[in-house]
């Protein structure tokens, strides 16, 4: 029997379409997510997706870590995202015994950024609470770039090179994703390196959305450091039962040549501000300040 991993990438694409139409036919039965994973991109979100999707309560969307509806898909409509979930009656057999389930969640280390996602969940999930992962967004930026050079989203080899091109290439981007619900900014997704740095202007709006209390914010570098610890405050977030997996592996990490001193200071001194208004923000030091930057 072909496993889903090994399948080919034809008999994937065919499978997804399927479980697609067979999902918007369904969709009344379907689970709706209790809480999301919504950024940072390069910030530890598979890590974290992996180690809760493995928790026996939980439950996530079929052939998919997340579905990107609340960034780049919302015009498809509400039938198309729930139709990604599993059957609550299956979900609930799944999880039966086990506490706290089932709970449907997915991730987008997208949605955090995208200028209309945020007012969608909150729209649509007004009861839903929100992970994010943050870390160094100097390491984060550089990562992103050899992270989209290799996927083939990034033409520009130099990383200097790239960040002088970020204004103009994100330049009217955001307004138009505003005025529009189809429009798909390529830039804005796959070039935004400094921008996607700046979480204090991400992180308010989302205080300011769903409340403290609902918005739970976890460093990258603390969990690497204490994965279990850093896991158990995140399940106790998110009121679910104590849970050790297997692993906390890294995940999507690669070798890569180090940054250059002086874009590291430039990049250091730019974020500064950003990381001061931050950790006021969430009333604690942040994981990555200096004396624990590197």
């Amino acid at each position: 029997m072909i496993s889903r991993s090994s399948a080919p990438p034809a008999v994937k694409q065919m499978g997804r379409q399927l479980s697609r139409v067979v999902g918007m036919g369904t969709a009344s039965v379907r689970m709706l997510p209790d809480f999301l994973l919504v950024g940072a991109q390069r910030a530890g979100t598979t890590a974290v997706h992996r180690a809760l999707a493995a928790h026996p309560a939980t439950v996530i969307p079929l052939f998919h870590k997340g579905v990107n509806y609340f960034d780049i898909g919302y015009y498809r409509g509400s039938r198309w995202y729930r139709g990604h979930f599993p059957v609550r009656a299956w979900a609930e057999h799944r999880t039966s015994g086990v506490a706290g389930g089932p709970r449907a969640f997915e991730s987008s280390g997208y949605y955090m950024f995208h200028p209309c996602a945020a007012e969608r969940i909150r729209r649509d999930l007004p009861d839903v609470k929100l992970l994010v992962t943050l870390r160094d967004p100097v390491e984060r930026a550089y990562s992103q770039h050899k992270h989209e050079l290799m996927r083939g989203f990034e033409t520009v080899e130099s990383f200097e090179e790239a960040l002088e091109l970020e204004p103009s290439r994100l330049a009217g981007e955001a307004q138009k994703m505003r005025a529009d619900a189809r429009y798909q900014s390529f830039s804005h997704r796959h070039h935004a390196y400094v921008a996607k740095g700046q979480y204090v202007e991400q992180i308010r709006p989302l205080f300011e959305l769903f409340g403290r209390d609902r918005v739970h914010v976890v460093d990258s570098e603390t969990f690497g450091a204490e994965p279990q610890a850093t896991f158990d405050e995140i399940l106790d977030f998110l009121s679910l039962p104590p849970f050790q997996p297997d692993t906390f592996g890294r995940w999507n990490a690669r070798p890569r040549e180090p940054m250059a001193e002086t874009t590291r200071r430039r990049l250091e001194t730019h974020f500064a501000p950003y990381d001061a208004a931050l950790s006021e923000l969430l009333g604690r030091p942040l994981a990555w300040q200096e004396g624990s930057r590197r």
